[in-house]
């Protein structure tokens, strides 16, 4: 049986070397550079219907393998 989320969990994680606080809340999940305030957050009602991802598109979000595909075909574009 799961437990239910019904208070905060922090958890430090490290990306590319750089250590980050996710928090997952009853209301949704949060990503914070550690020792910073601010960060990305999503709710679990826009994770499950898709609009973190419209929000991602619309500020420039992306993964590094699209920006990698994206450098490649600029350089391709320019030789």
């Amino acid at each position: 049986m799961a437990t239910k989320l019904d208070k905060l969990l922090k958890r430090e994680i490290d990306i590319d070397g750089k250590p980050y606080m996710i928090t997952l809340s009853p209301d949704g999940v949060k990503l914070t550079e550690k020792g910073k305030r601010k960060g990305l957050g999503v709710s679990w009602k826009g994770l499950s219907n898709g609009e973190s991802a419209t929000a991602l598109s619309l500020t420039g979000g992306s993964s590094d393998a699209e920006s990698d595909s994206e450098a490649e075909s600029a350089a391709e574009h320019t030789s």
